[in-house]
């Protein structure tokens, strides 16, 4: 199987966008309000997943101090974390159930450079196969590191709501429904993404909360 479409330039994300306006006149509305969609790539790798577990249900905040005290201690590598053991990935602020994903993560042994190379389906299921790291991190994962182009993450609560609003639906929908839905934005899913994230930020923005 190949990997399919990558994201790698804002002008792949523009073409993806045209193409999901000329696909929905509710996804050009919410193009229009948007405004130009940001490439969001980040460095794929060991970092980016393990920075990714440290972000899981706590505040910016919270997660960029402790990602300091990690890199700080030399903790953001397979090595490092195996090094500092639960002692000292406690010290740097992780909590127990945290420590247990690091450490499991860290002695995955997983091949990033392959997943580089690997069909989308192969890199959710190479990831969710470590403690700790659920289809949400996952796809963000494949999306936003590996550029894939057709990944979405249907879980996302900010994805759901902007999704609500866009389609004005009675209700926020459900993971599955919400995965149904992106079908339709196939070739181009992880840019629909990008439209909902951006558009939740555009509502939020009215409302006045941030």
């Amino acid at each position: 199987m190949s990997v399919g479409r990558i994201i790698k330039t804002e002008a792949d994300v523009a073409e993806g966008a045209a193409w999901l306006a000329t696909r929905d006149p509710a996804l050009a509305r919410a193009l229009e309000q948007a405004g130009p969609l940001p490439l969001r790539r980040r460095p794929d790798g060991f970092a980016a997943l393990f920075n990714a577990i440290i972000g899981q249900h706590v505040s910016t905040a919270s997660a960029s101090a402790i990602w300091a005290r990690l890199e700080t201690g030399g903790m953001i590598t397979p090595d490092g974390v195996i090094a500092a053991g639960e002692d000292g990935l406690r010290a740097a602020g992780l909590s127990r159930q945290k420590i247990a994903y690091a450490l499991a993560l860290a002695e995955a042994g997983i091949d990033f450079d392959a997943l580089r190379h690997a069909p989308d389906g192969d890199v959710i299921a190479t990831l969710t196969s470590v403690k700790g790291i659920g289809v949400w991190t996952a796809e963000i994962y494949a999306m936003f590191a590996l550029g894939r182009a057709d990944v979405f993450a249907p879980g996302d609560l900010a994805l759901q709501e902007a999704a609500r609003v866009i389609f004005d639906l009675d209700e926020r929908p459900k993971e599955k429904a919400l995965r149904a839905m992106a079908e339709d934005w196939s070739p181009w899913r992880a840019v629909a993404a990008r439209l909902f994230f951006t558009y939740y930020r555009v509502i939020k923005g009215r409302e006045g909360t941030q």
